[in-house]
């Protein structure tokens, strides 16, 4: 966060669980987990960003009620250090489902301008939570993953980073990835509304991605005139012909 402000940035996206550990890989269980210093690390956190009037998206656990799993959440703090909003991982894959509840919400909310969208990793796998972002006018979408602590030659790698750079030029928006460092992972990516990767970390080790946006800039968007059609159920362009030689389908002639 100090780095992040001296390089003067305006928020900090962090990864999947990134204060809490995540469940399944960094421990066992969560039968014993120690909220109280959970609680503690995160008031730290939120008083480094009232010091250094940062904005920060921060992956943690959130705890429920006795008897109900926790959230996988991003909590979203304000410059003054207030949890503004949270948001709960909504596509828990099924090892998550051991440990967590689903969501069951989106959050958006603005920041010199720019309308702020979240998602968690699994999310990543469904673009109807992409489409709807792009009903709520968002610009960019912070996506925080945990994929890290693969086998060589995992397909996550590979995968991840190409859907996002899909994600964002069918919807038109930035995407600003994070994820562990911890071997085998892959980097941090910053992806601008053409699918273009604008820059990225070096993989498996700990660093600061500095990113721009400008909502000024037009960038290609080969699927604007027809997106909004689309979105509303119209699953072609242009107008549809009642021709019996287009309905017959079994025919050459």
């Amino acid at each position: 966060m100090v780095e992040a402000k001296l390089k003067k940035a305006d928020i900090v996206h962090f990864p999947e669980c990134a204060l809490s550990g995540y469940p399944g890989v960094d421990m066992h269980s969560i039968d014993d987990f120690n909220w109280e210093e959970l609680f503690h690390a995160t008031d730290s956190i939120r008083n480094l960003a009232k010091e250094l009037s940062l904005w920060v998206v921060l992956g943690s656990m959130h705890q429920l009620s006795e008897g109900n799993k926790p959230h996988n959440s991003l909590y979203v703090i304000n410059a003054s250090g207030e949890v503004v909003d949270r948001y709960d991982k909504r596509f828990c894959t099924s090892g998550d489902l051991n440990y967590f509840s689903p969501g069951d919400h989106f959050v958006t909310f603005q920041l010199n301008g720019v309308t702020c969208g979240l998602l968690i990793c699994y999310d990543i796998r469904f673009p109807e939570l992409y489409r709807e972002y792009r009903n709520l006018n968002a610009d960019i979408v912070f996506q925080s993953f945990y994929n890290a602590r693969q086998k060589k030659g995992s397909i996550h790698p590979l995968i991840m980073p190409v859907t996002s750079q899909a994600m964002a030029a069918s919807n038109y928006f930035y995407m600003s990835l994070t994820n562990s460092s911890a071997p085998e992972s892959w980097p941090g990516h910053f992806i601008t509304p053409d699918g273009l990767i604008q820059n990225k970390l070096p993989p498996n080790e700990p660093g600061v991605l500095i990113s721009d946006i400008d909502l000024s800039r037009n960038y290609y968007d080969a699927s604007k005139p027809f997106r909004p059609n689309a979105i509303q159920g119209k699953l072609n362009s242009g107008e549809v012909i009642a021709d019996p030689k287009s309905a017959d389908r079994t025919s050459i002639y």
